[in-house]
């Protein structure tokens, strides 16, 4: 039985809020704002910028099609699209790394179920406190953190397991509009601290010559991730799509509100940092840093940053129900008596395997790979490996086992657009991004130096 037998959005602002939620979330409001610090600042951003425009908004377009065409969930769907071939891998490397994704990024989840619960209790905010200290000494006790990424799953897997309209469709249709406004009361204080200006001039005014080759992958691999292109996250959620509906506009839609929030993101934290006197290049714990100390210089800074916590949660589930639904549709194949059931055993397989990313910074600190502890790994593995090799193989597949006339008439339905615009998609889709990819990849290895150096 297919998946169009059984669910579809019940309408296209609940695609757009779910496919939204998906994209957005620590992608945007936790990792964007840490990995500019770390990279540099405003040249960065533009490079983010740059990459979810050009490469990631086409890519987005074709997840679509692969999805909206076949309404299959991603294995099935490359398998409709290119039967007796191997090109199925495809859907099954989206599976693995969202699998993979989804085991460390409940860990972040986890931490923030801790700050929202302490929050609740007035436990956060105390006058002179280190909160660098007080987020070291958090993740590093070890039943706190597995019990808190533990609570995070258990939520996700109930979600995803009442299905598409009353499920995942319904949360996100309440959690996307709230996000926006929360959004901007923390921008607003941000602004307003002394030397804020300071900050904002870190994160948008470009500086090129802190640019590196290892800069310019994370900015790709961030525009894969914030988007959630690449892991065919969009091939299953457009196959819930009906056919009377354009492409265009959701796509359109999703790319801008998470240049938004991405834009949001930096506004509310990089002002503080410099205002606070923080170090922007603090890591994945910037914003459980920055957070509470913003909200300390401030009347009812309590009960601001519970609001901030619930909107970072929010944001949190809508994009861990994407990685779960991917695992589960796939593994249920259209047959939704099977849907609870196989959430409830995907979860519990996920929660074991992020237990070792959950200890990273405890138990397990002192275990390194290139350097990095095992949470660190995992997020570049899936970040800046396993994301472009994705992206590299649906820009090799729509172009070559989908006819053109079919990209055609997916792409121009319902739509304004016209066949100049379709050609520089499909122009953009055949060569532009898979040279880009070889060419990052190539410069990363050095291969690239070698290459050059013999002309």
């Amino acid at each position: 039985m297919q998946t169009t037998e059984t669910e579809q959005w019940s309408s296209k602002i609940g695609f757009i809020l779910s496919a939204a939620g998906s994209a957005i979330g620590v992608g945007a409001i936790w990792k964007l704002p840490y990995v500019t610090g770390i990279s540099g600042g405003g040249a960065f951003f533009l490079l983010f910028i740059m990459f979810s425009l050009f490469m990631g908004f086409p890519l987005l377009l074709a997840e679509f099609i692969i999805g909206r065409s076949t309404q299959k969930e991603a294995i099935s769907a490359y398998r409709s699209l290119a039967p007796h071939t191997q090109w199925h891998w495809i859907g099954k490397l989206g599976v693995f790394t969202c699998f993979l994704l989804l085991s460390f990024y409940s860990v972040i989840g986890g931490w923030i179920v801790i700050y929202f619960v302490k929050g609740l209790f007035g436990g956060i905010i105390s006058e002179g406190a280190d909160y660098g200290s007080v987020f070291n000494v958090t993740i590093g006790n070890p039943i706190l953190v597995i019990g808190a990424q533990f609570v995070f799953l258990a939520v996700t897997v109930l979600v995803v397991a009442k299905g598409i309209q009353n499920g995942i469709e319904k949360v996100s249709k309440i959690l996307m509009p709230t996000l926006f406004v929360l959004f901007i009361v923390l921008i607003i204080r941000s602004l307003t601290l002394d030397n804020a200006m300071e900050g904002v001039k870190f994160f948008l005014a470009p500086d090129f010559s802190r640019i590196t080759s290892q800069n310019i992958l994370y900015a790709m691999g961030q525009a894969f991730f914030a988007l959630s292109v690449g892991v065919s996250v969009m091939v299953t959620y457009s196959s819930y799509l009906s056919k009377k509906e354009s492409l265009i506009q959701p796509a359109i839609s999703i790319v801008a509100m998470n240049l938004l929030i991405a834009l949001l993101a930096g506004l509310a934290i990089f002002p503080a940092v410099f205002s606070l006197g923080l170090e922007p290049a603090e890591g994945p714990g910037l914003l459980f840093v920055v957070l509470p100390a913003v909200f300390d210089q401030i009347i009812f800074g309590e009960v601001f940053l519970l609001c901030f916590l619930a909107l970072f949660l929010f944001a949190t589930l809508t994009s861990a129900f994407s990685m779960l639904e991917i695992i589960v549709a796939s593994t249920v194949k259209g047959q939704d008596g099977k849907r609870k059931k196989h959430a409830y055993i995907v979860g519990v397989l996920i929660f074991a395997v992020g237990i070792p990313s959950a200890l990273s910074y405890s138990v397990f600190s002192d275990i390194l790979i290139f350097s990095k502890n095992l949470f660190d790994s995992a997020d570049y593995l899936v970040s800046n490996i396993l994301m472009p090799l994705g992206v590299l193989l649906i820009s090799i597949f729509v172009p070559l086992k989908i006819k053109k006339s079919t990209l055609r008439e997916e792409l121009l339905q319902h739509s304004r657009l016209g066949a100049t615009a379709f050609n520089i998609w499909f122009f953009i889709m055949r060569f532009v991004i898979p040279l880009v990819i070889i060419v990052v990849f190539l410069d990363i290895t050095g291969i690239l130096d070698r290459i050059v150096a013999v002309f």
